[in-house]
C-alpha cells in the first residue's frame, strides 16, 4: 500500500520551499499540500480556537494544494482531518526561507510547530530549513525565492526514504534538518544537539508622526556556539545539521533536586 505524506510549511502555499519540499517526496508515496495560505513564520504552534478555518484548493505551478486560511498547525490538523480523514505515514514541514536553529527556533518556528502537532499523534516528522544569507529574505515573498534547493531536496529525500522505512528511533518524534547556504553536492551531515541561543535579542524604540513611542524587537545572530551544536554545524562547519526532537520537554534530572525546592 502506498505511503501517505503530508507536506506543509510556515511560508505558505506560494513559497518555492514548499513546492521543493513536494519534489522531495513525490517519488516515495501519495502526497498531499495542506499549508497556510500567507506567510505564517514565528507563530510557533499556535492555533485557531475562537475563529473558523477555510480551505481553498487549487493548483500552484502544478501542485495540487490546500490553503488553509489559518497557521501552520491549523494546516496539519485539517490536513489530516478534513483533507485526508487519516493519519499520515510522514509529516515534511518545510522547505523553510531561514535556517530553524537553536531553543530560540524550536518554540517560535511555525514549520517546527506544524511538524510537532503532527509529531503529537505519534506521526514521524521531519522539519527541513535553508540558511539565507539575508535575514531580510526570510520574511519576503517567498514566491519568488531564487534558492538553489537541488542538494536539500536529495537530503531530505534520503532522510524520509529511510524514516518511512524504519520509523524514528525510540524517544525521538521529529528530526529537524537544516541546509546550510550553497552546500555542495554530497554534503557532510552532523548529527546535532540545539545550541542555547542563536538570537541576541534587541529593542528598538522608535517613534510615530505624534511623538509616541512604538517597538520593534530586533537583534543580530549568535553565530558562536559550541562544537556539537547545531549553529556550531551551520554557521562554522557549513555542514548540514540534523536534531533530534523529543515531545517531553521534562527535565532528565533527578527529581529530589526539584524536591528541596518545596
Amino acid at each position: 500500500m502506498s505511503k501517505k505524506i503530508l507536506v506543509t510549511n510556515d511560508d505558505g502555499v506560494y513559497s518555492t520551499g514548499i513546492h521543493a519540499a513536494h519534489k522531495s517526496v513525490a517519488e516515495l508515496g501519495d502526497v498531499t499540500v495542506s499549508a497556510p495560505m500567507t506567510q505564517q513564520s514565528g507563530v510557533g504552534r499556535s492555533i485557531s480556537i475562537f475563529e473558523p478555518l477555510r480551505i481553498t484548493n487549487t493548483t500552484i505551478n502544478g501542485i495540487e494544494v490546500n490553503a488553509v486560511a489559518g497557521t501552520p498547525t491549523d494546516s496539519v490538523i485539517l490536513g489530516m482531518f478534513t483533507v485526508m480523514k487519516q493519519m499520515p505515514d510522514l509529516i515534511l514541514s518545510g522547505f523553510n526561507i531561514g535556517e530553524n536553529i537553536s531553543t530560540d527556533t524550536i518554540t517560535t518556528s511555525g514549520t517546527i510547530g506544524a511538524a510537532l502537532e503532527g509529531a503529537s499523534y505519534g506521526i514521524p516528522a521531519i522539519a527541513a530549513s535553508i540558511q539565507v544569507m539575508e535575514e531580510g529574505d526570510k520574511f519576503d515573498d517567498n514566491r519568488e525565492s531564487k534558492h538553489d534547493f537541488d542538494v536539500a531536496i536529495e537530503v531530505v529525500n534520503r532522510i524520509a526514504k529511510k524514516v518511512l522505512k524504519h520509523g524514528l528511533p525510540d524517544k525521538v518524534d521529529l528530526l529537524n534538518v537544516n541546509i546550510p547556504y550553497r552546500v555542495e553536492n554530497d554534503p557532510e551531515i552532523e548529527i546535532t544537539r540545539l545550541a542555547r541561543k542563536f538570537f541576541k535579542t534587541g529593542v528598538e524604540e522608535r517613534y510615530d508622526p505624534r511623538g509616541r513611542p512604538y517597538y520593534w524587537i530586533a537583534g543580530e545572530l549568535n553565530a558562536e556556539e559550541e562544537e556539537g551544536t547545531d549553529v556550531h554545524a551551520i554557521m562554522q562547519n557549513k555542514n548540514v545539521s540534523v536534531t533530534p526532537i523529543s515531545l517531553d520537554a521534562t527535565s532528565p534530572i533527578d527529581f529530589s533536586e526539584i524536591e528541596q525546592l518545596l
